[in-house]
């Protein structure tokens, strides 16, 4: 009850305007799909990506950093990774398998995106099948053997010139506007947040908006005590 009267509260601090925009945003928020970004070095690149998802309403992201650290370029990812819910494996030598484990744990089947060629096409990957973790790597190395020998299917985007794959950040813009589409046109998958999922993020976002927002929050929180 009191995360509720706290939303309402921190609503009340932002114009209307704004108010109608996160309500608008979170209707199109989904967890059904979820991207998992394996050692990605190049910051434009990474940086693209998470705009990318920010763009076609894919709130969590999965960073794994291996050999590299991942890093954001913020001219190219134009405030994106503020809205989003980041997820990071970095605590061991190879994060990659945690990070398998965690996505399987939830619910996720894992999709490695490849250009090999007994790969799944895009336009015939089934959605209805369940929720879905695409695994993107880096340029050249491409995805790990760790996440190529736990992926529960492969993914490629057809294609048909000489150049045998798109680089990562137009790899995941085809791709998440390919399913994403799908998943709203269709009529049988529940991909929306849930009501608490969106209370929490608008709780999440107003935090981020407001300035001083833990501060009014400790005070509004004590005279509900009073």
């Amino acid at each position: 009850m009191n995360e509720e009267k706290l939303i309402e509260y921190l609503s009340g601090i932002i114009s209307p305007e704004r108010n109608r925009l996160f309500k608008e945003v979170i209707q199109n928020r989904t967890r059904y799909i979820t991207v998992a970004l394996e050692d990605i070095y190049q910051p434009q690149n990474a940086s693209a990506v998470l705009r990318t998802c920010d763009c076609f309403g894919i709130q969590d992201v999965h960073i794994i950093e291996n050999s590299n650290t991942f890093n954001i370029n913020p001219n190219v990812v134009q405030g994106a990774s503020k809205w989003l819910t980041i997820y990071k494996y970095n605590r061991k030598r190879n994060n990659s398998f945690e990070a398998i484990q965690y996505l399987k744990k939830n619910g996720y089947r894992i999709i490695a995106t490849t250009p090999g060629s007994t790969d799944s096409q895009l336009e015939s990957f089934d959605l209805t099948k369940g929720k879905a973790a695409l695994v993107f790597g880096s340029e050249k190395p491409g995805i790990s053997e760790v996440i190529k020998s736990h992926a529960d299917e492969f993914l490629k985007i057809p294609m048909f010139g000489f150049t045998e794959s798109f680089n990562i950040s137009v790899s995941a813009a085809i791709i998440l506007y390919d399913l994403t589409l799908t998943l709203r046109n269709s009529g049988r998958i529940k991909w929306r947040l849930t009501d608490t999922e969106a209370k929490e993020l608008k709780l999440e976002w107003l935090r981020a908006t407001i300035k001083k927002s833990r501060l009014l929050e400790k005070e509004y929180l004590k005279t509900l005590k009073e």
